[in-house]
């Protein structure tokens, strides 16, 4: 991977199966920069909490996308992404539920999601980027050359996203983040607009009984076996 070629690689997967912390550390590994497109979706959210916005009202989001009232961009600090809202540093505001929630919701419209798919098609054409989400390997990048479905059991997903919230300090019931979790899983694979699955020629990766280091690693292997052939 010394190579000048731009390196492209795709990460799809359901909610809390790790994608974010995962390929922070694999873009790391590579020497690449890492672009969580959940992130971005999350800012969505974001802006439809603080103005009292539905998730579920379509009519207002799109007015919000083609009045542009939610810019959203991203920069990089020490290879960290920032994710800005009109200009604002968010990142720390959107890991709540809350906002996590909000984000799965508007994600579902076609005019949100092409609006942050051409901004990361855009970012990808300019450099090499590790991108993760929902529709990576088949809509935002389908000719990625490394494409990755990463994936856990349910109750494996829930229990560490549980661990997650307990470990920051919140309080959390594991039934009830199971719940949410398999009704987001209902939402993102039947959505109409670009809905969650692995591109046919995806390798699927199944980490739930793989813990964080071998869960890597099995991601460099499939990265490895591409780029340094």
């Amino acid at each position: 991977m010394a190579d000048k070629q731009l390196i492209s690689i795709a990460v799809d997967g359901p909610v809390s199966a790790g994608k974010s912390s995962l390929c922070d550390a694999l873009s790391q590994k590579l020497g690449i920069l890492h672009l969580d497109t959940g992130a971005m979706y999350r800012a969505v959210g974001l802006f439809a909490i603080k103005n009292n916005i539905s998730p579920d009202d379509e009519e207002a989001l799109e007015a919000v996308v083609k009045n542009k009232l939610a810019d959203i961009s991203v920069d990089y600090q020490d290879g960290r992404q920032i994710t800005k809202l009109n200009g604002e540093d968010v990142s720390a505001l959107l890991r709540s539920e809350k906002v996590g929630a909000y984000a799965s919701a508007v994600s579902r419209f076609p005019v949100v999601r092409r609006y942050l798919v051409s901004l990361q098609q855009q970012l990808a054409r300019e450099r090499s980027l590790l991108i993760d989400g929902r529709d990576i390997g088949t809509v935002v990048l389908p000719d990625a050359k490394v494409k990755i479905f990463l994936t856990a059991s349910p109750e494996e997903r829930a229990l560490r996203r549980y661990k997650q919230l307990i470990n920051a300090g919140s309080k959390a019931d594991y039934n009830m983040v199971l719940s949410d979790l398999l009704a987001r899983d209902e939402q993102d694979k039947n959505r109409k607009a670009d809905p969650l699955r692995a591109a046919p020629d995806a390798v699927i990766l199944d980490t739930s009984k793989l813990n964080f280091e071998e869960s890597l690693q099995e991601m460099i292997n499939i990265v490895k076996a591409v780029y340094d052939n």
